[in-house]
Formats: structure tokens, sequence, C-alpha cells
């Protein structure tokens, strides 16, 4: 079989890549916005195709509950059924079972849970979950794993990653490399304890999964703890596959996370922020509610193209926010999502053309508390405290 993932270029830990699907090749490093029930929150699939989004998200548990992922494959699948041309990622549901679901119960065969929408029961295993996800006609899936949360002891998390590392066997056996065109990807685990992330890995490569997603982190940790662990787990992951950090996602997280070596990410920050006025600009951030904005004709982002950027004022996006207008929406949400591929996309050259340190020491000034948080004996921390 063709090779899923190709290196282009390399500087420092940091990597660009080609991740081939049946809906593209996408160049990496990417950032996958989020489209939890086959939407991306206020923005519609040509909204997606202007800012260059080649690849999206949707969630396994919230689609198999409502619609149903047996409508959705009779009506052909995620991609015909939300009218979206591009790749899309389906994760397996897990982190929302464990989440949302007050009550459920984990065994071997998986893990029984009641809707959140309704209080029905159901049950996930690692097999179901594979046939769920090929119903939405998935490019790239995720397997069924616990996501442990931080604190929890050693003796608990040893058990769930012997657990999570069954169920993803039993996944890969239930879909063969390759077939059906698309794409398995395992999932680490393993808490906040280095040897039980080292055997994850170790568990998974046996498995020959077409790439190797982060779990487990982000998940109520100090910022330097997920900082430290994503950078000695990604060291561990094997340098031809794809590696996925899920569900991390300031800028300065996925920064960090490409210098690490790693991917692919995605992230409901930049269109939850927006939704609440918090907008990402080649400045800083802007809280867009300011009275200070009230009369600034200046556009949101004057290095930025996007629709937002280039057709309204601050004074008209503070007006639609504090209006309560649905267009606030739309606007805010479209410019995040335009600044996060465009920090992706800008590091991919800074990589190729070798000039990523200075990329990385620039945007390190614009969150000086995050990089602050970054290990010091890190190799590749280029920020220089001031």
């Amino acid at each position: 079989m063709e090779d899923v993932y190709t290196l282009e270029a390399q500087d420092g830990s940091a990597r660009a890549g080609l991740l081939k699907t049946r809906h593209g090749i996408i160049p990496t490093p990417i950032f996958m916005p989020v489209g939890t029930v086959g939407s991306v929150k206020a923005i519609a699939p040509d909204d997606l195709a202007a800012i260059g989004a080649p690849i999206i998200l949707g969630n396994t548990y919230h689609l198999y509950l409502r619609p149903g992922d047996d409508l959705i494959a009779r009506l052909g699948g995620l991609h015909r059924f939300s009218s979206w041309d591009g790749a899309i990622l389906t994760d397996s549901g897990g982190f929302q079972v464990f989440s949302l679901s007050t009550l459920r119960t984990l065994s071997e065969e998986g893990v029984e849970f009641r809707s959140h929408i309704d209080g029905s029961k159901h049950l996930f295993t690692p097999e179901r979950v594979i046939d769920i996800q090929l119903h939405l006609g998935s490019d790239i899936m995720m397997v069924l794993d616990e996501c442990v949360p931080y604190g929890a002891d050693y003796a608990y998390t040893e058990r769930s990653l012997g657990l999570t590392s069954r169920w993803a066997r039993r996944a890969r056996e239930h879909f063969p490399r390759g077939s059906r065109g698309g794409l398995l990807f395992g999932i680490v685990q393993g808490g906040f304890f280095r040897d039980l992330r080292r055997q994850s890995v170790e568990d998974l490569t046996a498995l020959d999964f077409d790439g190797l997603a982060i779990g487990g982190l982000s998940v109520g940790e100090p910022k330097a703890s997920m900082y430290d662990f994503m950078a000695s787990t990604t060291a561990l992951l094997p340098s031809g596959l794809p590696r996925y950090l899920m569900g991390v996602g300031t800028p300065m997280d996925i920064l960090y996370g490409i210098a690490c070596g790693l991917d692919m990410f995605d992230c409901v920050l930049p269109t939850r922020n927006a939704r609440n006025g918090t907008l990402y600009t080649s400045l800083g951030k802007v809280n867009i509610k300011r009275r200070e904005y009230a009369e600034d004709e200046n556009p949101l982002d004057p290095a930025c193209s996007c629709y937002t950027c280039r057709t309204f004022s601050r004074a008209y996006l503070r007006h639609l926010y504090v209006s309560h207008e649905l267009l606030a929406y739309r606007l805010n949400s479209l410019h995040n999502l335009t600044y996060f591929l465009s920090l992706v996309r800008n590091a991919r050259k800074a990589i190729l053309s070798g000039t990523f340190a200075a990329y990385f020491a620039k945007i390190c000034a614009l969150y000086p508390d995050e990089a602050e948080a970054m290990p010091q004996e890190s190799g590749f921390l280029l920020f220089q405290k001031r």
C-alpha cells in the first residue's frame, strides 16, 4: 500500500509533510475545525472552502445519537449529508461517553452508557464504533479508548491502559489496514506516567495503524505538565506515521506541538471563543466586547485577508456582538478559523524554508504567559525571557 504520510522537510523536530486521504492530500502541519454534529458552528461549507480548510472533524457519539449513523448512511454518508467535499476525521466518541454520560459502565466488552439527550441506554464496543464511522464514511477513524482524568493514580491508569490497548487490537482486527479506503488511527493513553505512555506507544505500534494520536492531554493538568508530556510522548512516536494531538488548541499549544514534531491538531477553542467575543490576531488577542472598540474604524486584524477583516470595522463587529446579532458568530468564527489555519500554514512555510526558529519566537512573543510554561530544558525552546 502507498504510504499514508510523506515527510517533506524537517527543521529541528518540526515537520512538514503530506497526508493522503480519499478526499485529497492534506499538507501538514494542519489545524482541523471541529464540526461536532456535521457542522462547524456558525460556518457553512463554502466558508470553510474560502479559508482553505482541507479537513474537518465529526463526532461519532453525537452523530450516532442524532440523527443516527444509519440515517446518514442511507443519505449517502456524512460528506454528502453535510455537503462537504473535503476530508473528514471522526473521533471514536470515547471522550464524550466518559465526559457527558453520568451513567456508564465500563467492561472488557466496551462501555455501556445513557444518552445525554433522552437517557436511553447504548453500548459502544471497539467494533461497533468502527462500524458507525464506516456508516458515516469517515476518511480517518479513531479507535475506542478511555480518556483517563488528570489526577488518576498509577494503578487505575495502568488498568485503563491495558483495556484501551486490548480495545485497539480488536478495532484493528475488525478493520484491517487499508481496507475500504479509510484510515484508522490508534490513540496513545497512559495518563501522566512516562512508562505507561511508552507502553501505550509500543502496544499501538505493534498493531500497524495508519497514524497515531496523543490523547489524554488538556484534561485539567497544569500547562507545564501538558507541555512536558506533549514533548516526551511525541518523541516516542514512529517518524513514518502522521501524528495527531487530540483536542489541544491554543495557538501556543499548537505551535509547541509543531515544534515537538506533531502534524495534526483540532480544538473547539477558535469557534467557541469567537462566540464569546475573544478573537485572535497577528497583534495578540482582542476582546471585541470592550468599549474601546465602539468607534474603532480599523479592521480587526490588518494582516488578515479573511472576509471579516477585509469588509468590516472593529466598531461594527463590536456592535454586532453587544447587540446579540447572529452575524457576529459567523464573522468572528470565520476570522478565528482563518487565524488558526494561517498559524499552521505559516509554520509549514517556515519549516520548508528552514526558518521555524524565528517563526516560533515571533508567536511566543504574542503569548508570553504560555511560553513561560514551556519546559526549560527543551531543545526547541526558542523563546527568550526578557
